[in-house]
């Protein structure tokens, strides 16, 4: 049980970590750009929204298994395929977890105007100044947001992560297959607890982001 939670929050931190990297660019990106086609790209990022996880973890197995070029390419580099390892579930799980990073920090980048930018760009200050010192903290509501949500959500992940991790103790198995497996098993104590752990998580992390987002909202009004 420790073990599988353990993992889990190895998994979340990872996953947040690097959404933040990934994700905050594309935002921006979206938001700024003029292309006809970003609403191409802002629809691809927000399909994990609507798609079943079995079905986006079935193509990311068949994507990243033996039989793929990019498959093949991958375990030429790193000496293995990505399913069934710990980097699979955290590949799967940034893109499964994408949107949640990606769309509370588009509305915050939006929700900022082109003011600020205009004011800034008449102190002088470069574009890479003006994304660190003004369009950053004037996001932050949107980019805590974000985080919170990406972490919570990587948690809670099942179907993506049982198809491209399966259930490998120590090496795949998360805190939601735990809870499958000792329902499965009718081992009714252990999954109440785990169960209930993640219902106050989830009570948690909705209560904590709304509090939050309003306070920090405030503050910049």
């Amino acid at each position: 049980m420790l073990e599988a939670i353990t993992l889990t929050l190895e998994l979340a931190v990872t996953v947040t970590i690097l959404l933040l990297l990934i994700g905050t660019p594309i935002a921006w990106w979206l938001t700024r750009s003029k292309s006809w086609w970003k609403e191409v790209v802002g629809t691809l990022v927000s399909l994990p929204l609507v798609l079943p996880p079995t079905v986006l973890g079935f193509y990311l197995l068949l994507a990243l298994g033996p039989n793929s070029l990019l498959g093949r390419s991958i375990a030429s580099v790193i000496g293995h395929t990505l399913p069934f390892t710990f980097a699979g579930l955290v590949v799967a799980s940034i893109i499964y977890s994408l949107p949640f990073m990606v769309q509370p920090v588009r509305n915050a980048f939006e929700a900022i105007g082109e003011r600020p930018l205009e004011v800034a760009s008449t102190l002088r200050a470069s574009p890479l100044d003006c994304f660190f010192s003004v369009v950053l903290p004037l996001a932050r509501p949107g980019l805590i947001t974000g985080t919170i949500l990406s972490f919570a959500h990587t948690v809670g992940e099942f179907g993506v992560v049982l198809m491209i991790g399966g259930n490998i103790p120590g090496e795949t198995k998360v805190l939601s297959i735990a809870i499958y497996d000792y329902v499965e098993t009718l081992e009714w104590n252990k999954a109440h607890i785990l169960a209930g752990g993640m219902l106050v998580f989830s009570f948690l992390v909705i209560f904590s982001t709304t509090t939050i987002e309003k306070r920090l909202r405030r503050r910049i009004q």
